[in-house]
């Protein structure tokens, strides 16, 4: 199965000049943010209970349409992250002791904002000796307390050389268990220096092993000088890692210091690499330039758990 390759046209490749020569934005990315009375009030619920949100940290695109539909990533563990990804936009330095009241408080906001799903992610915590994983934990358990009704996803860090802290997660079984690929081995050098590629795959792998019925997802960014054999290759290693479900997004350059937008990718390259994605096995798969891990979470969910029960009927 091949796919064409369509592109605004490639970035220069001297040193810096992506800081002057940015590439111009084609008429299919769009960022707007629309205001709301509802946006106003996810804005002040996050801000009256001092919660972090990667809507805002991450700056992300979809904050106007997201959080006027009552839909907020937390973002636990304090703002400050001990990694320097070069696509995150997200404070990097040392960070704060961790906020023992934190989870107590997002459970309080999912509440008064009567989600059926949430997502709590964080930043990394290469500083604890668990990654933060209790404190996700706690999280979870407190949010089940306050609104056993609603389903929860976690977008975690890779958790890289913290023995003992997925099983710690597994054990609190959130709904849907993210962690995020991001680009593909061999930009992960320059674009995810922190990070080891097969630690993130041994993750993804290991958390379905501990809980089989959790659903696992993950995500790349392209743009960033990959090729279309390489995000093949990821998936191909995803589904061997038996992961649920693929986001695939438009990686956009938060700051003229972070890695440069190597490439805008044409919205048919992405429908393509949706069908590829599904064809491989994948139980739900979002697609496009705006797409983002937490974009729509709450109707993929439903998604997933529909897919899941027709195939255990058909099986």
């Amino acid at each position: 199965m091949s796919i064409k390759r369509i592109v605004v046209h490639h970035a220069p490749t001297k040193s810096h000049d992506h800081i002057v020569n940015a590439l111009p934005k084609p008429d299919w990315i769009k960022t707007r943010i629309r205001q709301s009375s509802v946006f106003e009030q996810t804005s002040n619920l996050v801000k009256n209970h001092k919660l972090n949100t990667v809507c805002t940290e991450a700056a992300c695109p979809n904050i106007g349409e997201c959080w006027s539909q009552r839909h907020a990533t937390v973002m636990i563990l304090g703002s400050i992250c001990t990694r320097a990804c070069a696509f995150c936009n997200v404070a990097t330095g040392r960070p704060n002791p961790i906020d023992h009241e934190e989870p107590e408080r997002v459970a309080k906001m999912v509440q008064q904002l009567s989600l059926r799903h949430v997502v709590i992610t964080s930043v990394d915590r290469d500083d604890l000796p668990d990654g933060g994983a209790q404190h996700f934990s706690n999280v979870i358990h407190a949010i089940r307390k306050a609104l056993p009704t609603v389903t929860i996803e976690i977008l975690t860090p890779d958790f890289l050389r913290k023995d003992g802290a997925l099983p710690i997660i597994s054990k609190a079984k959130p709904d849907v268990f993210n962690h995020n690929m991001e680009t593909v081995p061999r930009l992960y050098p320059t674009i995810r220096p922190g990070a080891r590629y097969f630690q993130s795959m041994k993750l993804l792998y290991e958390a379905k092993l501990l809980q089989p019925d959790v659903f696992t997802k993950s995500g790349l960014m392209v743009g960033l000088g990959e090729n279309k054999e390489e995000v093949l290759q990821v998936m191909d290693d995803l589904r061997c890692a038996q992961v649920d479900f693929l986001t695939i997004g438009q990686y956009l350059q938060p700051t003229p210091k972070h890695a440069a937008v190597k490439a805008y990718i044409h919205p048919d390259i992405f429908e393509e690499y949706a069908r590829i994605a599904r064809a491989k096995g994948f139980l739900q798969v979002s697609a496009s330039p705006m797409t983002r891990s937490s974009y729509h979470a709450d109707a993929d969910f439903e998604i997933l758990k529909n897919k899941r029960r027709i195939l255990s009927v058909t099986n």
